[in-house]
This record gives C-alpha cells, sequence and structure tokens, in this order.
C-alpha cells in the first residue's frame, strides 16, 4: 500500500517541526514528483549517485537532511539536482537546521555515539553541552571519532581533561568562545576555521573537527528508523549507500 509525500511530511514535520529551523534555512518538501511512496531512501546529501541508487530501488522520495535546492534558482540544467529528481519521478524532503535541534535529530544522535550525558541545547539549540561519563583526552575523543564515525579527525589537545563536552554537527567551529562560556573543556565539530584552533589552543580548551560529513551522516539510518517505525510495513525505508563523503584521504 502507497502513502502520499503529504503523509511522509507531516509524520517529519512532527519529528522536526519546521518552526525549529533557522530563519535563512529552507526546508520541507523542496521537489515534488506528484507519486505516491511505496519506498523512500534517506540521506545526508541528495547527489546524483543517491538519485540513481534511489532510482535503481524503486524509491519515490528521498528524505535528506541537507536542502536539495538552497539558494534561489535563476536558472536549471539537465544535470542539476532538481531535475534529476523531476526526470526519476522523485521527490525530496528535506529537514536541516529543524532537524538539527530537534529531540532525537542530528546533535541528539552524535551526542550518544559521543556517549554524552545530562545534555543541554546549545548553539541556537543546534548543539549539545554535556559531561562525559569518564575524563577523556581530546586525542581520545578524536580517536573514538574515527571509529564510529568513519572519519578522519584533527584536534587540538585539552590543557586538562575533557569532562564537560559540547558538540556541534556540521560547520559549528564557530561556537568555541560559546562552548567556552558555557565551561566545556573541548568542542566536537564537523568544520572550524584556523583562528578558531588557534583560539583553543590559547585557551587550553580541547577542538576535534571530524568532518561535516562525518558528524552528520549517521541522521541516515536514524531517519529510516524513524520513519519505518511511523509507516505501513508496505512502505520500504533505507538509508542510501551511495551517499558517501565527498572527499578523498590520503
Amino acid at each position: 500500500m502507497a502513502v502520499t509525500v503529504q503523509q511522509v511530511l507531516e509524520i517529519l514535520t512532527r519529528i522536526a517541526p519546521p518552526e525549529l529551523a533557522c530563519g535563512w534555512d529552507n526546508v520541507g518538501l523542496l521537489v515534488d514528483a506528484g507519486r505516491p511512496v511505496t519506498a523512500i531512501t534517506t540521506a545526508l546529501d541528495i547527489t546524483a549517485d543517491v538519485v540513481r541508487d534511489a532510482a535503481a530501488a524503486g524509491c519515490e522520495l528521498i528524505v535528506s537532511h541537507h536542502p536539495v535546492i538552497f539558494d534561489p534558482m535563476h536558472r536549471i540544467a539537465a544535470d542539476d539536482i532538481p531535475a534529476l529528481l523531476i526526470r526519476e519521478g522523485i521527490s525530496a524532503i528535506c529537514m536541516h537546521t529543524n532537524l538539527d535541534a530537534a529531540q532525537g535529530g542530528v546533535n541528539d544522535t552524535l551526542a550518544g555515539l559521543l556517549g554524552m550525558e545530562h545534555c543541554e541545547p546549545f548553539a541556537e539549540n543546534c548543539g549539545r553541552i554535556g559531561t562525559l561519563p569518564a575524563p577523556a583526552t581530546a586525542a581520545e575523543l578524536a580517536a573514538q571519532c574515527n571509529r564510529i564515525l568513519g572519519t578522519r579527525c584533527k584536534f587540538v589537545e585539552a590543557s586538562r581533561p575533557v569532562t564537560r563536552l559540547a558538540e556541534v554537527s556540521g560547520a559549528g567551529g564557530s561556537y568555541l568562545q560559546e562552548a567556552i562560556e558555557r565551561g566545556a573543556d573541548c568542542l566536537v565539530t564537523g568544520e572550524a576555521a584556523h583562528h578558531i584552533a588557534l583560539l583553543a589552543k590559547q585557551k587550553g580548551v580541547g577542538l576535534v573537527v571530524a568532518g561535516h560529513w562525518g558528524t552528520e551522516h549517521p541522521i541516515a539510518p536514524r531517519l529510516a528508523a524513524l520513519l519505518a517505525g511511523q509507516l505501513p510495513d508496505t512502505v520500504r525505508v533505507a538509508p542510501s549507500l551511495a551517499d558517501r563523503d565527498p572527499y578523498q584521504y590520503l
């Protein structure tokens, strides 16, 4: 039995209410191919490979974290992702900063993988700050991220044991000062500018930079599980195997 794209959107709206999104964001049903849904794939990014993978799997809907349309589009070419989606008859629902902030969303997922406890909202509600069950070093946290996120980390070591940890998935380096003011011993994030690393070194605060993809891709299987739990068994839901880190590493 198929469901409609609007029915899936209603479920996702309960999971990550649009009012949680930042004002500059673009979330919700961004491409509507007008087809009933019997199969859904979830992904961090909607790339051409993800679209092809979804089409091969017979999916009529992709649910992603990053918006497939972000800046205003003045023209669309045949190889642009929205055009590929329409050509394949695949709709796209994108839940971005609202899913960052939502309970059980991107940052709660990352905090859980890091073993954080007693978490509170941080970084405009998009991040989390909490405690670790045992003191750690920034190097140990970087090694943990390498293991659980499948990424390659760089880090600035803290001058003290890390017991209070802050995390912001994606491009969250700019929140280091707020993390310091909130008493964090270390910040784990996906991206940070050079001057942020210098600030961490100056203040003796740890900084772990685990990659944008690395810190956010765990939401794809999480989204698949959340949707599968609220949709009929007749609707197939699975994360895309074509959703991969765009970087290669030496």
